[in-house]
Order: C-alpha cells, then structure tokens, then sequence
C-alpha cells in the first residue's frame, strides 16, 4: 500500500509541474517573449491546453469572471497541494 501513496504523490507531483510550466509559459506568451507562431512553441501550447483543460474547466465555471485574471491555476494548485498533504499524513494507516 505504500508504494501505492508513492506512485499518487508522483503523479500529484508531475500534475504540479505540469501546471508551473503552462502559467510560466502563459506569462511568456503575453510578454512577448514566445511567439504562438514558432511551431515548436504552438505544439506546447496546445498540449499543455489540452491536459490542463479538464482540470481548469470545472473551476471557471464556478468562479465569477475576473476581467482577465484567471484564478483556475492557483485552485488546482492549492488542491493538488491539499491532496498531497492528505497523503503525506494518511500514509501512517497503509502501513
């Protein structure tokens, strides 16, 4: 059973880094820094889009609109944090 908490904090982990890389990527794009026209930064994009979505969508539905500020990110962050340290404190009782 602990290696089954090992493997869910794995995967909460990468679903963090994930979630890291697409608000540094976003903040990147609206900056100027990278263009959506180079093909290699479109395919990231649009991937990461495509991952997140699922875990975004829910959210903004519930949040009222923000005038451009998307607060989506930050929940999932604290919620895979929340999960984590869930995890972390229920790991005693797998043993």
């Amino acid at each position: 059973m602990l290696s089954l908490i090992q493997i869910l904090l794995l995967i909460l982990d990468i679903v963090w880094f994930i979630i890291l890389a697409h608000v540094i990527m976003s903040w990147l794009i609206n900056f100027q820094v990278l263009n959506l026209h180079q093909q290699l930064v479109a395919t990231i994009w649009y991937g990461l889009n495509r991952i997140l979505e699922p875990l975004y969508g829910p959210i903004r539905r519930v949040l009222p609109a923000m005038g451009g500020l998307d607060l989506a990110p930050l929940i999932v962050l604290v919620a895979v944090y929340a999960l984590r340290i869930v995890l972390i404190n229920n790991a005693v009782y797998f043993y």
